[in-house]
């Protein structure tokens, strides 16, 4: 009894039509996932941060702190 050849001919067609589909779908559920996951969140945050932030303020705690060179401590009139 002798074994059978292995079919290579059409081989890399048949397992490319097989994996090919499988590979972009899971490629999309994680671009999906991460879309949802991490960034929707971060720009949430970072939209409730912003709603809040007084750059005045904050600028105004910095000169008082002396972490500027250029601008006397103080306040502004």
């Amino acid at each position: 009894m002798s074994l059978q050849k292995p079919l290579m001919r059409g081989m890399l067609g048949k397992r490319l039509r097989f994996h090919l589909p499988i590979a972009f779908s899971l490629s999309l559920l994680a671009a999906i996932a991460f879309k949802y996951a991490v960034t929707e969140p971060r720009k949430q945050a970072y939209a409730d941060f912003y709603k809040q932030y007084d750059a005045t303020k904050e600028f105004n705690a910095m000169r008082e702190a002396g972490i500027f060179e250029s601008v006397r401590t103080g306040k502004v009139k």
